[in-house]
């Protein structure tokens, strides 16, 4: 296994960082990783090595806005509205996606958190890109992780706080607004809080213009109805959720896998008192829930 940093250039010219976690010779898959709020490539201990040591690459993006990509305070958090960040995503899979299907290696797309609701509207919303383009890169599945369609409780925001910068949003979508997690709702391991806490990468800080998008996205995901979905294929797709999870909804997820269910081969993973980022958990969860991802993979390959 090796690691290789490098760059993606984005439609509009904006270098992102990406780091790329190399197999020991012909990889019998990739998986493409696509961060969270507040998140970036390099906060996931030993799940990368593990999949790249079992033969599975794994391709990473810090996304605009996010960890090594954005270079300015200004620039925190400016993702850009949904069509933007969709765009950004087709394009990084396009980099490497021809090859490796020209290759003959499987393509699986992962998401965390708001990640996850990223990769779940690529693939199912009408006006993505995934859906319109004649480029679609060939996608052996997906793999959702405590995807953001629905807050939790704990985490929500006060319904005028939205309504209010939703607002704002629409006279000054660049205008930053510092939104923490609670840290203690992330994960149960002491250290990978500390590691959060620690990590100036972390900013918490998103555009009126981001945050509107990303809770948009998740309304659009969690009102998802049997019509809307008549005439989709609907990947292989796996979802994992703990069920203590404080920031995201484990419940609108079960209901969203069973949705898609109806249609598709989709599995859902709940991990019994779990938080929001498993692959920061416990020792105990982080190793079932890397094994239990790894397994999936491999079941379809």
């Amino acid at each position: 296994m090796s690691i290789e940093e490098g760059t993606h250039t984005l439609p509009d010219g904006l270098e992102a960082y990406t780091k790329t976690w190399k197999t020991d010779g012909s990889p019998r898959a990739t998986l493409a990783f696509i961060h969270g709020f507040s998140d970036h490539s390099n906060t996931h201990y030993e799940l990368f090595p593990t999949l790249a040591s079992s033969g599975i690459e794994v391709r990473a993006i810090d996304q605009r806005g996010w960890g090594r990509t954005f270079k300015r305070r200004k620039d925190r958090g400016n993702s850009g509205g949904t069509s933007v960040v969709l765009a950004d995503l087709h394009s990084f899979l396009l980099s490497f996606a021809p090859q490796a299907e020209a290759q003959g290696i499987p393509l699986f797309l992962a998401g965390h958190s708001m990640g996850g609701g990223e990769i779940l509207t690529y693939v199912l919303h009408p006006d993505s890109p995934y859906r319109k383009s004649d480029s679609r890169p060939k996608l052996a599945g997906l793999l959702v992780l405590s995807p953001l369609i629905a807050l939790d409780p704990a985490s929500r925001p006060w319904t005028l706080t939205v309504i209010a910068g939703r607002l704002a949003g629409r006279l000054f979508p660049r205008m930053q607004r510092y939104s923490p997690l609670d840290p203690n709702h992330v994960t149960r391991d002491k250290q990978a809080i500390a590691d959060f806490q620690a990590d100036e990468l972390c900013h918490e800080t998103g555009t009126l213009e981001q945050l509107a998008g990303m809770l948009d996205r998740g309304l659009w995901l969690e009102h998802l109805s049997k019509d809307q979905i008549k005439g989709v294929d609907i990947l292989p797709m796996w979802l994992a959720h703990g069920d203590e999870d404080r920031i995201t909804s484990h419940p609108a997820t079960k209901r969203l896998a069973e949705l898609l269910g109806e249609k598709g081969d989709v599995v859902f993973a709940s991990y019994a008192g779990a938080y929001h980022k498993l692959q920061a958990e416990l020792p105990e969860t982080r190793t079932q829930f890397a094994s239990d991802l790894l397994g999936w993979i491999e079941a379809k390959l």
